[in-house]
């Protein structure tokens, strides 16, 4: 059984392998909740990224719907998977479902700072759902948005004034 620590280190490597940094999803963070927190910073905002990403659903979440997003980059879904998920087709929605683990660790502001997120498409989310040749990130850019409001739900929830 692998364990917590190294399912920890895959996940921040295929994170770091596909372009994004834990400043790139505190940014996003940032932009959810700094108009409700206006002393918040950065580095607030880069600690509840590190610990929402310390969570093993997490670690399994990301590592399942990158690996997808990998396997459809070289053709290896079979049909109609794989032109569902390279061409993210509209209503496939298992991409949201994948995100939704991640979303509802902070209860109702979670799910509603990702709509929000997934509608806006700020920062790191824009760059990863552009559609670049050669390059899915049908899971990813969800994923990422998740973990960014779970991030700031728990900012939230720490921050009741």
């Amino acid at each position: 059984m692998i364990s917590t620590e190294d399912l920890k280190a895959h996940t921040y490597q295929l994170l770091a392998n596909r372009g994004v940094t834990v400043e790139d999803i505190a940014e996003l963070v940032m932009f959810t909740q700094s108009q409700y927190s206006p002393n918040l910073t950065i580095e607030v905002c880069i600690a509840s990224v590190h610990s929402v990403l310390n969570k093993r659903e997490v670690h399994n979440a990301i590592i399942t719907g990158v690996e997808l997003d990998m396997l459809a980059e070289r053709n290896q879904l079979s049909q109609p998977l794989q032109d569902i998920v390279q061409h993210d087709t509209g209503l496939f929605g298992i991409d949201e479902i994948l995100a939704f683990s991640i979303v509802n660790l902070y209860g109702s502001i979670g799910f509603t700072n990702y709509g929000y997120l997934d509608k806006v498409k700020p920062g790191i989310i824009k760059t990863l759902d552009n559609k670049t040749e050669g390059r899915c990130n049908t899971f990813l850019d969800d994923l990422v948005g998740a973990i960014a409001a779970a991030a700031a739900g728990r900012i939230a929830h720490n921050r009741p004034d």
